[in-house]
């Protein structure tokens, strides 16, 4: 091997770069912080404007609807009167005939009854009801496009719920809050209670549960509290809160409560058991009257009427607020902004590292829609439990998130491989002109090539001596044709953090020599660089040149190689092990071919199990080896072909290695792996020149396909990625 020095030419000292600006964790740590933070901060933006509205109130609705029906609420009972009824009296509600069947419904004995309806004319309604007290009844506001209807001319305005409630009109004019309480000074309408709250309150007085309010302002009924809705409550954005609101928590239409009609009660077709100390609703259903209808969340479905009429709407408010108090049913809550932020961002930080983690967009898009139907069961899970939480947002972040990740991923890698392929081309440059350099007989004499090993000069440094004033040197590695590798400290680090130093040293001291070398390790530092980004490949702390030698820090992975664990000082491993050992070390070829390099020498003494977390890690990427040419005759090969006897296949001996030339290597050490044999022990098929061996040991056939694959003697034979084996081998 040429080792000797032409001339001692003293080149200054350049430094070609100090360190690395961030770690690996760091880096992707910022990556998926910024991220997720930039997403949620844009889609919350978006929320505020309320462009997402829409959307979240149509999956409330939907999963309002998808909620199992509850039992009727057996306290209510309502009395319908029905366009059948009208007929029967000929289209008209006669003060006579509501007199009539209050004085009947008195006879059950119910607990209260609410009149739903308008009446304000009416000097005689339930003149003969015994307690009045026990009869509520309803007026309505004025508002854009509508009248005030007054109370009941003969009614305390103590016994009268106001009818109006709150739809959304910005939205889809659908009825999914109510009014409990409001105000209207300008009406004959000047009861603070609506019609529905109205006679819950009396309903629960009667049982001897009242009502006040907090010091806050809060509604409160016995020991149950029903907040008040805020302007961004839920997935609402700036609501016009104004009156006392609530959400509306329904029951499904059809278990709503016991119904009977007009018609029944008046001719004692119904069983009087259904008033005793109910709370009896009585109102119209009938579309022939203008008593209006509202659009619910029920309103989509194919058995239930476009608009649900007011009766039932009181009653749902009537329902909610009793069995609440009365049963512990629930309340929808929701959670304040400051925890939505917080929900919506995790998402979009979970989102982020799976995009981080999950690379390919094939699998990235099962991982993420997998993740998307988990978010949506857990919040369908929640809305079970009466929780509203944001769906929409989420969702968005989710998504949003993970493909800003793979396209800053993709753009990041596409740009790292046009540095790659650069400093490729360069090195490649590099290396014919040191070709050329050294078939030039003339260049330099041959006397003065020195034949002996030199002096390592770390090795006779003194303890306190730092490389670079920094390093401090602790062992030796390994040494080689190219140079030697120490364990050293570096002390300019908190806790003195162990790393590798790999020393490389040119074989000729001459200026041209030390040129084409300068221009040779720094694109192949460059590489290794750009390479050790992925946790499966050392990550390189630093590179420079000092008094004509060369310098590479490396992180240091504690553990043990790979030939450690393979026989003959292990027994022969299992099927098991050899899959998993070949998923490891694919998944760092997949990274590492994407950027056009070839590894050029995968053997077991190149692959470390880290003791850390048990991964495998893929080191000696051939960095700067060509700038120690070995001996004469040795040198074309040297300078086109590296690898190892056994490991390397034809086309890479022949000085044109290919990305699959690395998957034959790995496939010998899998086949080395399972047989116990040496792959230099191994004999080609004369025929084909494919590896025999699989009559040396018992194999599935699944796996032996997959190596027998890997390690086809032609290269057009082999797998051409090793994104293809990872799939043949998930099958397994």
């Amino acid at each position: 091997m040429i080792s000797g020095l032409l001339k001692k030419l003293r080149v200054p000292f350049v430094k070609v770069q100090d360190s690395r600006e961030t770690p690996k964790r760091k880096s992707w740590l910022q990556i998926i912080l910024v991220t997720s933070v930039g997403v949620s901060t844009f889609i919350w933006g978006i929320r505020e404007l309320k462009w997402l509205q829409p959307w979240e109130l149509r999956v409330y609705d939907q999963m309002l609807r998808s909620r199992p029906a509850q039992a009727p609420d057996r306290r209510i009972l309502l009395v319908k009167i029905t366009d059948d009824d009208l007929k029967r009296e000929k289209w008209t509600l006669s003060d006579r005939t509501i007199n009539q069947l209050l004085e009947k419904i008195e006879s059950y004995q119910p607990r209260i009854v609410g009149l739903y309806l308008f009446q304000p004319e009416n000097n005689n309604l339930a003149a003969n009801f015994q307690n009045k007290n026990n009869i509520v009844s309803t007026c309505s506001f004025s508002s854009l496009g509508k009248d005030e209807i007054p109370p009941p001319l003969n009614f305390p305005i103590d016994n009268v719920g106001f009818s109006d409630v709150v739809a959304d009109n910005e939205n889809d004019q659908i009825l999914r809050r109510t009014l409990l309480f409001a105000y209207s000074p300008d009406d004959k309408c000047t009861t603070p209670f609506a019609f529905g709250t109205l006679i819950a309150i009396n309903y629960l007085e009667k049982q001897g549960i009242e009502y006040h309010f907090t010091k806050k302002g809060d509604f409160q009924l016995g020991k149950t509290l029903f907040p008040r809705l805020q302007a961004n409550s839920g997935s609402y954005q700036h609501l016009d809160a104004n009156g006392y609101q609530i959400l509306l928590n329904y029951r499904h239409p059809n278990s709503l409560a016991d119904q009977v009609t007009l018609t029944q009660v008046l001719t004692g077709q119904v069983n009087s058991s259904l008033f005793k100390d109910r709370l009896v609703i009585i109102g119209t259903t009938a579309t022939s009257l203008p008593t209006g209808g509202f659009y619910t969340p029920y309103s989509t479905l194919p058995d239930q009427p476009v608009r649900m009429p007011a009766l039932f709407i009181h009653a749902q408010i009537a329902s909610q607020l009793i069995s609440t108090v009365l049963d512990g049913r629930p309340l929808i809550w929701y959670w304040p902004d400051w925890v939505e932020l917080i929900w919506i961002w995790g998402w979009a930080l979970l989102g982020s590292v799976l995009a981080w983690r999950w690379r390919n967009p094939l699998l990235l898009l099962v991982v993420v829609g997998t993740t998307l139907l988990s978010l949506i069961g857990i919040c369908v899970a929640l809305f079970l439990q009466a929780g509203w939480v944001p769906l929409i947002p989420s969702a968005l972040t989710l998504v949003v998130s993970s493909i800003c990740v793979i396209v800053y991923t993709s753009y990041q890698n596409q740009q790292q491989t046009q540095v790659i392929i650069l400093q490729v081309e360069k090195q490649q440059e590099a290396i014919a002109q040191l070709n050329v350099f050294l078939e030039d007989k003339t260049a330099i004499p041959d006397s003065s090539i020195d034949f002996t090993t030199p002096i390592d000069s770390l090795e006779i440094k003194s303890g306190d001596f730092l490389l670079s004033g920094r390093y401090k040197i602790s062992q030796v590695l390994g040494a080689g044709g190219f140079g030697r590798t120490y364990l050293a400290e570096d002390t300019q680090l908190p806790g003195n953090p162990i790393c590798v130093v790999k020393k490389l040293m040119p074989a000729r001291q001459d200026t041209r020599f030390l040129q084409i070398a300068r221009r040779l390790f720094n694109s192949e530092a460059e590489i290794l660089q750009s390479l050790g980004k992925h946790h499966q490949i050392p990550e390189l702390l630093a590179y420079f040149e000092d008094d004509h030698e060369f310098y590479l820090i490396q992180q240091y992975i504690e553990g043990h190689t790979l030939s450690e664990e393979l026989p003959p000082v292990q027994n022969v491993q299992n099927e098991s092990f050899v899959i998993e050992m070949l998923k490891q070390v694919l998944e760092v070829l997949e990274f590492v071919h994407q950027h056009r390099v070839i590894h050029r020498d995968i053997k077991p003494t190149n692959i470390i199990r880290c003791a850390e977390d048990n991964r495998l890690v893929l080191i000696d990427f051939g960095a700067v080896k060509l700038m120690q040419p070995p001996s004469s005759e040795q040198t074309e090969l040297a300078t086109v072909a590296i690898g190892t006897r056994g490991y390397a296949p034809p086309e890479q001996f022949a000085g044109h290695p290919r990305l699959c030339s690395d998957i034959y290597a790995l496939g010998m050490i899998g086949i080395q792996a399972i047989t116990g044999i040496p792959p230099q022990e191994l004999y080609p098929n004369p025929e084909t020149g494919n590896v025999m061996w699989r009559e040396t040991v018992q194999v599935s056939e699944k796996l032996a396909a997959i190596l027998d694959k890997m390690v086809c003697y032609h290269f057009s034979d082999r797998y051409q990625s090793a994104t293809a084996i990872l799939q043949d081998l998930k099958r397994i």
